[in-house]
């Protein structure tokens, strides 16, 4: 057997043993990122954001706030690239702040614009990716919607003069 035999029989155990210890311990372990992953390249990243972003400046919903927003689109998908490599391929090229760049804006996003980017996100990654690669986009898509939501919306009730005191 060649090299590049037994080195994809190697990743076919790897990736079965992986599965294995996902389904048995899925509390503890999550492996579907890394086998997604495995084969996503910054290429294909480039064609994603591409395709997102084009449907976002469309959108009637949420296009005429990013286009205000952004201004000039020239260079801003080089940063949607590189924030997206770094949290899909953990390439560290993203050097930007989102939670700041989102609350510059505060005033014209409001909660349901997350979900409809993420339905976009959510279109265009199972148009283009393999399932495992879109529900791996997919799933951090989510989690970064919410994350940005709580940081942008959420807010403790202020203590009541009882609450304050029986602490």
């Amino acid at each position: 057997m060649t090299f590049l035999g037994k080195y994809c029989v190697a990743q076919v155990v790897v990736i079965r043993a992986l599965f294995t210890i996902k389904s048995s311990h899925s509390d503890i372990f999550d492996y579907t990122d890394m086998i997604a992953t495995a084969q996503l390249d910054e290429h294909q990243i480039e064609t994603l954001v591409a395709c997102v972003y084009a449907r976002v400046r469309l959108d009637a919903l949420i296009g005429p706030v990013f286009n205000a927003a952004v201004g000039n689109w020239d260079g801003h998908p080089e940063k949607l690239v590189a924030f997206w490599s770094s949290v899909m391929l953990a390439s560290g090229r993203y050097k930007g702040d989102p939670l700041a760049a989102h609350l510059k804006h505060l005033p014209t996003i409001t909660p349901p614009m997350f979900d409809r980017w993420l339905a976009l996100w959510t279109d265009v990654t199972a148009e283009r990716c393999p399932p495992p690669q879109a529900a791996a986009f997919r799933a951090k898509a989510a989690r970064i919607a919410d994350s940005l939501k709580l940081a942008l919306y959420f807010r403790l009730a202020p203590a009541t003069a009882g609450q304050a005191s029986a602490s």
